[in-house]
């Protein structure tokens, strides 16, 4: 921090918000550009955390002191860290509320037989045997693995799994099923309930996971309410937020103009394309209309966003679930945020320096920075065409800026 005296004492939040594992993994290789290109800043020592659904999982683990770079490491699993996170914990059926369910089907297929022959004209067969909706089970995996992963992550020395013995502060936010009310926990109140379960409640996407159990109160995914949750960062007094949102909506038409490889047509992609467009468009236009607000109810913050531009075809189309494409997204989010980093320059420098925060622009120039390990084969075509680039994206900034000065 620099010695102005506002910038000493500027509280300075993260928001996270959620993605599933692409999100996850998009986030951390955003993160290490930020941490990388922000002198001033330490990432696991920030004043507050908030994360919301995957990006609870990244909010908690920068809280309890693991780095981006072990991050990095922990979700791509290229041999340099033990405590490896697989996805495919997320793909375990969950059993035990597919017997829940079937156990239910009996009594309820009895019930509405009864109810149909008690007066079949007035009811018809599809009002009366419409309680057997009850039996369909509430989510088709079972997401305990990351609660159980997280819990012996944060048993070692230096971590922990108490909000109360956190050095600073987080929130992880989770939405109340019968209620519709978000919950941060880590907030006065809710301060006892384990790290590794609230990560769990707030990444409990409803039908792909079972509502997740509190103290009688059953939680889902935090993004129903709201996408990033900043707003708890800065009413708990951050002057600055940095918040990352890794799903945008793709831009077909966009990418396609400015020289994409192939034309996209989205309805090609079938059910699961066109639902994530939905849910990408959706959750983006409510997070837009959030960061407008905060504008106006925290005029002396600053808010900064950090996402994926709307063309960012390898952003949306990748297969999280593939080895080598979870290497190519996090070199991608680190090296495309380094770009937008360079491109946004001259308007973050100052609002950063307010904050005690040096932009290193010497690091963003820089066209030979990566990631990950130099020795993944692998990488290397992906790595030598973000290289090119940045290269070309700085000259041509350069270009520009030379260009605009001679007309004035």
């Amino acid at each position: 921090m620099n010695a102005d005296n506002n910038a000493t004492t500027s509280k300075i939040g993260i928001a996270l918000a959620g993605g599933g594992p692409l999100g996850g993994i998009y986030e951390v290789g955003a993160i290490a550009a930020l941490a990388e290109s922000m002198e001033g800043l330490d990432f696991n020592a920030a004043d507050i955390y908030v994360g919301v659904s995957s990006g609870s999982f990244i909010a908690a683990a920068l809280a309890n002191g693991i780095s981006p770079a072990r991050l990095t490491h922990m979700l791509i699993d290229n041999g340099k860290s033990e405590e490896i996170f697989d996805p495919e914990l997320l793909l375990k059926p969950a059993f035990r509320e597919y017997w829940n369910r079937a156990s239910s089907v009996p009594p309820l297929l009895w019930k509405s037989l009864k109810q149909f022959l008690a007066d079949p004209f007035d009811r018809g067969l599809y009002e009366s045997f419409a309680r057997l909706g009850r039996a369909l089970p509430t989510g088709v995996f079972n997401n305990a693995g990351i609660g159980r992963f997280l819990a012996q992550l944060f048993r070692a020395p230096g971590r922990t799994n108490d909000f109360r013995k956190l050095r600073n502060q987080l929130f992880l936010v989770a939405t109340d099923l019968d209620s519709g009310e978000s919950v941060p926990f880590g907030a006065e109140g809710w301060e006892d309930v384990p790290i590794s379960r609230a990560v769990q409640a707030s990444s409990a996407l409803p039908g792909l996971f079972p509502p997740v159990r509190v103290r009688g109160r059953y939680f889902v995914d935090g993004a129903l309410i709201k996408t990033l949750h900043a707003s708890v960062a800065l009413k708990h007094g951050a002057k600055l937020v940095l918040c990352i949102n890794p799903l945008v909506p793709f831009d077909a038409q966009l990418a396609e103009k400015r020289g994409g490889k192939e034309r996209h047509k989205l309805v090609e992609g079938g059910l699961p394309v066109v639902l994530s467009q939905t849910f990408r468009a959706i959750i983006h236009s409510r997070m837009r209309t959030g960061m407008d607000r905060y504008q106006h109810q925290y005029p002396d913050a600053d808010v900064l966003l950090f996402e994926p531009h709307a063309d960012d075809a390898a952003m949306f189309f990748t297969n999280v679930f593939s080895y080598r494409d979870r290497h190519t997204l996090c070199e991608h989010a680190y090296q495309m945020t380094r770009r937008d980093l360079w491109r946004r320059r001259h308007m973050l420098r100052p609002i950063l320096a307010r904050h005690g925060i040096r932009l290193r622009t010497e690091v963003l120039r820089d066209p030979h920075r990566s990631l990950l390990d130099d020795k993944l084969p692998s990488l290397e075509p992906v790595r030598g065409l973000a290289r090119v680039t940045v290269t070309l994206r700085h000259t041509l900034d350069e270009l520009d800026a030379w260009l605009k000065a001679k007309k004035v």
